[in-house]
């Protein structure tokens, strides 16, 4: 891990919460960027929105960690937030050897989170709302379990390519879920409830510490399209988040 001094040229592995001294599994929690920005990251609105899925998925059994990139930005052909989230995945494992890793990541994060899937321990990976084009490769998420959320009131990326995405994944892994938050956008606020459940269902029962999630095996077991467009529903008040 970085030295936890201010140099800000180094991406950083921060803790959230206690961590088991052995872990069931590890969580990496991925926030989001700008498509060019060479400013050093910090704990701003895109990190803080981050914060209740680490909250979320805090378990006496999982390790959470949050990635603080180097840079704000992706960077084009640089790929800085990925680079930045494949060490992240190999810190992890040297922090928690032989536990398995999910990651979750929205915006910027979630296609880092995604494109990030190939690494060593990688058992699953959870984008929200990801930013994502034709380019970006699916053959890492290979053997993994995969879910992506979208809002129907997205205007920063785009729902149609990341179902595009989900179509292409899978063709390589057969546990894929898409699910559309419908009335939501971007921020994840007006249905944070909903977009934080999923993620810990998502999360908990890839890891075994929780049961697999009925609405999230019944989407994966459903062949694409349908399972890649799935409506999510609504959290009952008063339901475990």
């Amino acid at each position: 891990m970085p030295d936890p001094s201010d140099d800000e040229t180094l991406p950083r592995l921060e803790t959230f919460g206690p961590v088991p001294t052995a872990p069931d599994g590890v969580v990496l929690v991925l926030h989001g960027g700008r498509s060019v920005s060479r400013d050093p990251a910090r704990r701003g609105l895109a990190y803080l929105r981050m914060l209740p899925f680490a909250r979320a998925v805090g378990t006496p059994r999982t390790a959470v960690h949050l990635l603080r990139y180097r840079y704000r930005g992706w960077n084009g052909p640089a790929r800085d937030a990925l680079h930045d989230a494949e060490w992240a995945v190999a810190q992890a494992g040297r922090l928690h050897p032989g536990a398995p890793i999910v990651l979750v990541g929205h915006s910027m994060g979630g296609r880092a989170a995604l494109g990030a899937a190939g690494g060593q321990g990688v058992a699953a990976v959870c984008g929200l709302a990801p930013w994502l084009g034709a380019d970006d490769p699916v053959d890492q998420l290979a053997g993994r379990s995969v879910l992506i959320a979208h809002g129907d009131r997205e205007r920063t990326t785009d729902p149609a390519e990341s179902y595009a995405y989900a179509v292409r994944a899978a063709a390589v892994t057969d546990r894929i879920c898409r699910f559309e938050v419908h009335g939501d956008g971007h921020a994840m606020l007006r249905r944070a409830r909903d977009w934080t459940s999923l993620v810990r269902r998502f999360v908990l029962g890839e890891l075994g510490i929780e049961p697999e999630d009925p609405e999230i095996a019944n989407a994966m077991q459903e062949p694409p399209p349908g399972g890649l467009a799935r409506a999510l529903s609504r959290t009952p008040i008063g339901a475990a988040r």
